[in-house]
């Protein structure tokens, strides 16, 4: 209770402090929440431009002109970018995570308000000034999302390689420095701030899934934070970390003894981790959501603990899958290979689990059920292709086409968007006191599922044709131009599933404001956050500290009066 007691402060009074400016846990989340949104339609956007191009290069478009092969550059370049960062680690963790954690432990706020509000401004900066990119000289960087050097390095290697370059180095920068607070944050209000009787194996999946993704931000955005300062002084200050000695245009360069490689193990010793990031808080929606609505506990719950952390610790073990292509050795080819053939072993725990969970329940298909089942779905057939790019020998086939572009968009790009999209139909009566509309979230979904598997399967076949990845067009080379109808069909396919994203939009809205009225509990849930009020009173429990009796997942237990049992229940009823 003193823990708790320090970290009170009073409810905001003026505009500014309560809406913009906010140290409440609650606000700081919606923010979150709605700048992913924002994120998120900006990377669609980008990447429908792409898909435009592929298939009718020559085609100009109103706004935008002419898409030139170094703009297809771009453009894959910032959507990829925004995506990562600003949608997939933004919303699952500073989203969800701010608003619904404190909540689930039974604490009045996170631990560091006013860090909170900080990480959230700085996100906020960091999204700004990669907007930014886009309006300066030379416009947006081409260097890939993963800004290898020396492309991302000189100056001079290309259109977008000047300020804008600097900009996005600038840009990723500041969201580590804003990822470190926040990490900070939810470390130290999972350790500290749980109500009595909260133990850490009472805690819901959920929370395990943010505090562990909250220690991997916490060791990954610090070694990234570095590379990229190192890069800026690489490009600005005339330092050599990454640039060996190398001729452009018949010049050479100031530049002699730094390693283009060192770049490639800093950022995937950040870029491993950040994939599990972006999995991980989606992995414990579906535990959440599953379970919830099959009306029965949580199929292992350890087991699921465990799995998360072994999830966590081989993440960091693996990131040289990655630069297979780079020339290394096959021994530590074969240590990375082997490794990343574990870190299924825990993935694959999981879907066992949530099957297990499913079995035999009385499931209920509401939207957030349908979500979280295609999670799994998603994860499985994205996952599937993973053991095939883990073998050095396959994957120097395969790393420079649409097979790897495949895999990663279902594991861990969609499926965590179908993370986020559980999460909002799950939690949305209790973020705004009301129902979003059933129909309306039906239709998203299937149109949504059927899209993406539409979008992303066809491109493991690319992949194994040989149609290489980063190509903005496809029609000089006769054996890539073969593939073209397949091409057509993935970006009809992309053009219908980005329309149906409206539905959402306009059900999230709608509901915000005209949706029926919800219950304090209207899933029938078993954790904290359905104990009190919708919305969530200012210190989330009304002055009432909440005493945890149970584990989160008592459903079906035999002799209770109703069909679960709530952790804050006394304690009456023998748990399973």
């Amino acid at each position: 209770m003193v823990a708790q007691d320090a970290h009170a402060h009073s409810a905001p009074q003026g505009f500014i402090r309560k809406y913009i400016f906010s140290l409440d846990h609650k606000v700081i989340g919606l923010q979150y929440f709605f700048l992913a949104l924002t994120a998120v339609f900006v990377g669609m956007f980008l990447s429908l431009l792409m898909r435009i191009h592929m298939i009718w290069p020559g085609v100009s478009l109103p706004l935008v002109g002419e898409i030139k092969p170094e703009t297809y550059l771009s453009l894959l370049t910032m959507h990829g970018t925004i995506m990562v960062f600003f949608v997939l680690t933004t919303a699952p963790q500073g989203g969800f995570g701010n608003y619904v954690l404190p909540i689930q432990i039974g604490a009045p706020d996170m631990a560091f308000p006013v860090l909170n509000m900080l990480s959230f401004w700085t996100t906020f900066v960091g999204f700004v000034v990669i907007i930014a990119a886009f309006f300066v000289s030379g416009g947006a960087p081409l260097h890939g999302w993963t800004g290898y050097p020396p492309l991302s390095a000189l100056q001079s290697a290309g259109p977008g390689e000047g300020l804008g370059a600097d900009l996005w180095i600038t840009s990723i920068a500041i969201f580590c420095v804003a990822s470190l607070m926040g990490a900070l944050n939810f470390i130290t209000t999972t350790l500290d701030l749980r109500a009595k009787g909260m133990t850490m194996m009472r805690m819901p999946l959920t929370v395990w899934s943010w505090f562990i993704t909250a220690i991997l931000g916490l060791l990954a955005f610090g070694v990234l934070l570095s590379a990229g300062i190192l890069l800026l002084m690489d490009r600005n200050l005339g330092t050599s970390f990454y640039v060996p000695l190398v001729v452009v245009n018949g010049q050479v360069l100031g530049h002699k003894g730094g390693s283009p490689l060192l770049w490639q193990h800093l950022f995937w010793f950040f870029g491993h981790p950040e994939v599990y990031i972006a999995i991980l808080p989606g992995m414990g929606v579906a535990s959440q959501v599953l379970s919830t609505f099959a009306r029965k506990p949580i199929f292992g719950y350890k087991a699921m603990v465990y799995a998360m952390l072994g999830i966590g610790f081989l993440g960091f073990m693996v990131w040289g899958h990655h630069m297979f292509m780079s020339g290394m050795s096959p021994y530590s080819a074969f240590a990375f290979s082997i490794l990343t053939m574990c870190i299924g072993v825990p993935s694959a725990i999981k879907t066992f689990n949530w099957l297990g969970t499913l079995y035999k329940g009385r499931i209920r298909f509401h939207t957030p059920m349908l979500y979280a089942i295609g999670f799994v779905s998603l994860f499985v057939s994205g996952g599937l292709s993973g053991p095939f790019l883990a073998q050095p020998v396959l994957d120097i086939q395969l790393h420079d086409t649409y097979f790897v572009v495949g895999h990663f968009h279902l594991i861990m790009g969609v499926a965590a968007i179908f993370g986020i999209f559980a999460a909002t139909y799950y939690w949305f009566p209790k973020m705004f006191g009301r129902m979003m509309n059933e129909t309306l979230g039906r239709i998203h979904f299937f149109i949504t599922l059927a899209g993406t598997y539409a979008i992303f399967m066809p491109m493991h076949y690319l992949g194994m044709a040989g149609q290489t990845r980063r190509y903005s067009q496809f029609t000089e080379v006769a054996y890539q131009a073969k593939l073209i109808p397949l091409q057509t069909f993935i970006t009809v396919a992309a053009i219908i599933t980005t329309s149906a994203q409206i539905i959402f939009v306009i059900n999230l809205f709608w509901s915000m404001f005209k949706g029926p009225k919800a219950s304090d509990n209207p899933w029938e849930a078993t954790t904290l956050e359905w104990t009190t009020t919708t919305p969530p009173p200012h210190d989330n429990f009304g002055g009432v500290t909440p005493v945890v009796y149970h584990g989160p997942y008592e459903y079906g237990v035999p002799g209770a009066p109703r069909d679960f049992v709530m952790q804050n229940d006394p304690a009456t009823v023998s748990a399973h």
